[in-house]
């Protein structure tokens, strides 16, 4: 039994498109063609694919082609704790990052010693019938509740690593440097959403909206956002010439001004005149943007250039 009452459904989901992939590459008819294009010659034939799906097929057939280092947390950004730490501090940082595992080390992250899972904890905060718990709020209980963690280098492909998460039982993973150092952290949810896109659990804000009107010409999105809903919406054609098939989120579209994924605010400018500001990202995605129409990108402008010089 794992750990983890959702690794079954996740490696079902994988395998699923692992399947779809494979039946892909062996269409002899289609040697040579990369996914995207074979998908385009299949909806030539007249096979209708819907867009999500589209999409995860295509993100299966480069799965196999990608390593640690496209989806690694990188070192700065893990959340971890000391094995000093006690039962009631380890209990507030579950609560308050709401993670389900965090890393273990001593002193500091180059010193990982395993990881804890939250249910762990809770059941020894959990009281009996006798409303008695099994420890203390400061009792020290990380060295006996710890599980072992793997060690992977940051050169590792997906397809590897998923199988050692699965052989291992173990969805959480600490990238290794060449000298023993700490580089990243990854987890069998980081693969799975290479394939799906992002998951939304039980603690994401789904209550956000996807598309903010903030006025003047000045709109914040979520960048999965459908770019055609979006033009629409706004009343502007924001496709880039030669990718109008390759493009259909905010985010996709970000990343093709930019050429990789933008850190937090960088600002892309858009053909048509618009700007896209990153509101918010990680080293592996775009997730909110703002974008600023044509008119409001020249009024900015204006106003800085009448704008007194201190």
């Amino acid at each position: 039994m794992t750990d983890d009452p959702s690794s079954s459904n996740s490696a079902k989901k994988t395998s699923f498109w692992k399947r779809w992939t494979q039946k892909l590459r062996r269409q002899n008819d289609y040697a040579g063609l990369d996914p995207a294009e074979l998908l385009r010659e299949r909806e030539q034939s007249g096979e209708t694919i819907e867009r999500n799906q589209k999409d995860m097929i295509v993100k299966a057939a480069s799965f196999d082609r990608l390593s640690v280092r496209d989806v690694m947390v990188p070192r700065a950004d893990i959340t971890a704790v000391d094995i000093e730490m006690p039962l009631g501090e380890v209990a507030r940082m579950f609560e308050e990052h709401q993670h389900s595992r965090m890393p273990v080390y001593a002193e500091n992250l180059d010193t990982p010693l395993g990881f804890i899972h939250v249910k762990d904890i809770l059941s020894l905060l959990i009281p009996d019938e006798q409303g008695e718990t099994k420890a203390n709020l400061d009792d020290l209980v990380l060295g006996r509740l710890k599980r072992d963690l793997l060690y992977v280098p940051i050169s590792m492909k997906l397809p590897n690593l998923l199988l050692q998460m699965r052989a291992k039982r173990c969805h959480m993973a600490l990238v290794i440097d060449e000298y023993g150092g700490t580089d990243g952290l990854v987890t069998i949810e980081d693969l799975v959403e290479e394939i799906i896109g992002d998951i939304d659990d039980e603690h994401d804000d789904l209550d956000q909206d996807l598309i903010v009107d903030t006025g003047n010409g000045v709109w914040e999105a979520d960048a999965r956002v459908e770019l055609d809903d979006f033009s629409e919406r706004a009343g502007v054609d924001l496709t880039l010439e030669d990718m109008e098939d390759d493009i259909d989120t905010l985010g996709g579209l970000v990343f093709a001004l930019a050429g990789r994924v933008p850190p937090r605010g960088e600002i892309l400018h858009h053909p048509t005149g618009y700007d896209f500001e990153v509101i918010d990202a990680d080293p592996r995605r775009i997730k909110r943007v703002r974008i600023r129409s044509a008119k409001a990108v020249e009024k900015a402008n204006t106003d800085s250039l009448q704008a007194p010089s201190a």
